[in-house]
């Protein structure tokens, strides 16, 4: 299946229809370690493969490394079959990065870009803006709103996959450019250096190297500059003095905001806005 993006000029690379596909299906990979706690099926698939084998985007430098590293600690200290001991502090750790805070490592964009860390702030609306342009939006913002991470990624593996659309190749690399590479590095370090489970810190890891690698890719297709906003972080409430790296026992929490809805278990999807009906992506 050819790409009908208009062809790029002498020296630029291009990405034909499957290649885009095949993006597309490797961010369903990261989309997974975000989206809600490893369960049995997963840990087998991750257990099956080295984490380079995982993506079709070939993976490297340091990030990538650290990333490979922990994912080995994390899987190889799993017992075998998983007990309900492993998934329940899986669910525990998910918990505490996702959804309660505890390590002021939030997963949504506006947190990091708002003056005052903020949730749902100007970053959701330019988020959803881009939904608009391509006709879904996010299936419920008050559970899981336009700028959360798995959203994000869910909107860019659309875009990735959209061929028919002239400009889609290009509307991905800014999407890349102006949301997730902007905040995601920052979130992937500080659950690295907060977080207690090594396989949070690995998911985070590997989800900032495939990005930063994509957008060399992108920005070698499609000529955008993927030089991102600047991130202007202000000091949050002071963390515990006894902050853990990643797999040490936890320190002190810090006060959490109140912890978001249990969600079911399952894919987020995003709804169409033109007849209201969901299609997974």
């Amino acid at each position: 299946m050819a790409s009908r993006d208009p062809a790029p000029p002498a020296g630029r690379v291009r990405l034909t229809g499957d290649e885009r596909a095949a993006l597309a299906d490797d961010l369903q990979v990261l989309i997974r370690l975000h989206d809600r706690e490893p369960d049995a099926t997963l840990i087998a698939r991750l257990k099956s493969a080295d984490p380079a084998a995982w993506f079709s985007l070939s993976l490297d430098g340091p990030a990538f490394a650290q990333a490979r590293a922990l994912f080995s600690e994390a899987l190889g200290a799993l017992s075998d079959p998983l007990s309900e001991r492993d998934l329940d502090l899986l669910a525990a750790e998910y918990a505490a990065i996702y959804l309660n805070y505890d390590y002021q490592a939030a997963p949504t964009e506006s947190v990091w870009r708002d003056e005052e860390n903020l949730e749902r702030q100007a970053a959701m609306f330019m988020a959803r803006a881009w939904y608009a342009r391509y006709g879904v939006r996010a299936a419920d913002w008050r559970m899981r709103s336009d700028d959360h991470l798995v959203t994000e990624l869910q909107f860019l593996a659309l875009a990735l996959g959209a061929v028919d659309r002239p400009d889609s190749l290009a509307d991905s690399a800014r999407f890349l450019r102006d949301h997730l590479i902007v905040w995601v590095p920052e979130f992937a370090k500080r659950v690295t250096t907060r977080c207690e489970a090594a396989f949070y810190a690995a998911a985070a890891l590997v989800t900032h190297a495939w990005l930063e690698k994509l957008a060399a890719v992108l920005g070698a297709a499609t000529g955008v500059d993927m030089t991102p906003p600047q991130l202007t972080l202000k000091p949050m409430a002071a963390f515990s003095s006894d902050t853990p790296d990643c797999g040490s026992p936890r320190g002190e929490k810090v006060a959490a905001s109140d912890p978001a809805p249990a969600r079911k278990p399952g894919h987020i999807l995003f709804q169409n806005n033109a007849d209201g009906r969901q299609s997974r992506i």
